[in-house]
């Protein structure tokens, strides 16, 4: 396996930039998740780790090996990369078998049929194929075809693997399986893997790390936990689990506590030891705790049951929109009371 670094990688498409500046490096063996809206640029980098694109600028290393160097004009091709590639379409070969489909990889690279027949026989066991190993690509559900790419991917000992939305064709309770299927496959083999969805649910039940990504830039690159719970700006905060980021209107600054007043209430809130200040808070639903006497008040809008919860959008006499959940049921219109407990707080660019 191996560690894949990048050192100022931009690409460019038609005058408009489609990476800017990245500078990054996935370690060996993480499973890393690119996350961000569609147009944030994370299908081309995925593209440029491949060697599907060539880089216009900076430098692109998979373990020791240079892969792509816009300045020095070299470029590895795809074929010579030992990388994996799961395509969201599945991309199987209709007229061939399951074995085929796994083991063509290998034919193409001429081993041995002793060879073949083993490796092919280890990346069907590892996806749970066996018996399915003589069947066509159109006798297996969305799931199976999945794994058969998968396992095509694995068969050839790739040094990373690279995935584009592998889950985006299936429906709701196969993706949860299958999230189990490449967690599993990750912890298995050990393979570094970077996995490209816009589905930030997908992205925190399986990565180690998450690359957040908008307008060609990574916004920040960091654990489920860490982006959920320290965001880094506004568009992380916003983009990463529900919630509302509203302005700080003044900071009072203890060696034990940093109080803001936030929608007209004095808070205490939580920041980076090493921010120079803050402008805004994110209002997570956890955050908010509904009380007879609250820091604020606000009028149920909206109601929605999550199953044993519901979450409660709210509007405050201010006119923000806050979320809050609780296990009583409340009607449209119910007036609350809201108390702010310790909120993450962080300074906009």
């Amino acid at each position: 396996m191996a560690d894949i670094t990048l050192s100022s990688v931009g690409k460019t498409f038609a005058g408009a930039p489609a990476l800017k500046d990245i500078t990054t490096r996935f370690e060996d063996g993480e499973f890393i998740a690119l996350l961000g809206p569609s147009g944030c640029g994370k299908t081309t980098l995925l593209r440029l780790l491949a060697g599907f694109e060539m880089p216009d600028s900076g430098q692109i290393r998979i373990g020791d090996r240079v892969m792509a160097d816009a300045q020095a004009g070299t470029m590895v091709p795809p074929e010579e990369r030992n990388i994996g590639f799961v395509f969201q379409s599945y991309a199987l070969w209709p007229h061939m078998s399951v074995r085929r489909n796994v083991s063509y990889p290998l034919e193409i690279r001429r081993l041995s049929r002793a060879d073949i027949a083993t490796q092919t026989d280890a990346a069907l066991a590892a996806t749970g194929l066996r018996d399915y190993a003589d069947r066509m690509p159109s006798d297996l559900s969305g799931g199976q075809r999945q794994r058969v790419a998968l396992a095509r991917c694995l068969v050839s000992d790739p040094g990373a693997v690279l995935l584009d939305e592998p889950l985006a064709n299936l429906d709701v309770a196969l993706r949860a399986s299958m999230q189990a299927v490449f967690t599993d496959f990750h912890k298995r083999t050990g393979a570094t893997m970077v996995y490209v969805t816009h589905d930030q649910a997908e992205a925190m039940a399986m990565a180690d790390r998450i690359a957040v990504m908008d307008r060609g830039r990574i916004q920040q690159f960091d654990t489920p936990q860490n982006l959920y719970e320290c965001p880094k700006n506004r568009f992380v905060a916003e983009f990463v689990g529900r919630g509302t980021v509203v302005p700080v209107q003044g900071v009072e600054r203890t060696e034990a506590e940093v109080h803001a007043r936030v929608l007209g209430a004095r808070i205490a809130v939580q920041s980076g030891q090493d921010s120079p200040g803050v402008s805004h808070v994110c209002l997570r639903p956890e955050n908010l705790t509904i009380t007879e006497t609250g820091d604020l008040r606000a009028k149920v809008a909206r109601v929605t049951y999550l199953g044993g919860k519901y979450l409660l959008e709210t509007v405050a006499d201010c006119g923000t929109r806050l979320l809050a959940e609780t296990r009583a049921r409340f009607d449209v219109g119910a007036q609350l009371g809201l108390t702010i407990t310790t909120p993450w707080a962080f300074l906009e660019d």
